[in-house]
């Protein structure tokens, strides 16, 4: 079986679609640099596994295993933020659907919801994601926040809805002000795709 490499994933909407939240230079800025970047570093620590096996020589594990998690969940993260947003004329405001009804059941209102997602990402130290999940053994959505770009969380709470809050997200539109980027971020929100992840994970 050929062994496969990772790819930048295309966006599903062009890179003036998410203005005014999101300028079209910053979009382009991180989809095609800080995500490429993580990509072609990952895949170059792929590439060098390969090629030890292939010469029948050992591998270093130790000195890259960081590296390519860091990568790896990099380009992970960063292919669920671009699908969980979308055109302000079609997407934001109040949820909907199975994601809606589990905001209201564990959260009480959107705003509560809103307001504790929006504390966990403007309060992530340093660089790092606000992530939702889903927890089937309680049956519960839970907000954590994750450092730099670790996936590491409990085998069974997958990111349903990712913010990137690492300064490169939002620094050429917002400077340093985390707070207003994840203000701007609710225009944005993709509820539907949220809704998909959130129906597969549930019937998976």
């Amino acid at each position: 079986m050929a062994k496969g490499f990772y790819e930048l994933p295309e966006l599903d909407y062009g890179y003036k679609d998410l203005e005014p939240h999101i300028s079209e230079q910053q979009l382009k800025i991180h989809h095609q640099k800080h995500h490429q970047a993580y990509v072609d570093a990952a895949n170059a620590i792929f590439k060098l596994y390969d090629e030890s096996r292939e010469k029948g020589e050992d591998f270093d594990v130790k000195a890259k295993a960081k590296e390519l998690a860091f990568n790896a969940g990099g380009h992970q993260l960063h292919t669920l933020f671009w699908k969980n947003m979308g055109p302000a004329d079609k997407n934001g405001g109040e949820p909907t659907g199975i994601i809606a009804e589990y905001i209201k059941k564990d959260f009480g209102s959107f705003e509560r919801f809103k307001k504790e997602f929006s504390q966990a990402a403007i309060t992530t130290e340093g660089s790092g994601w606000a992530v939702v999940t889903l927890c089937k053994n309680t049956d519960r959505l839970i907000i954590l926040q994750l450092e730099k770009h670790s996936v590491n969380t409990a085998p069974r709470w997958p990111p349903l809805m990712v913010l990137d809050v690492w300064e490169h997200a939002y620094y050429l539109d917002y400077k340093n002000v985390r707070p207003d980027f994840v203000a701007a971020f609710w225009n944005i929100v993709n509820w539907d795709e949220i809704n998909t992840r959130v129906d597969a994970w549930l019937k998976g």
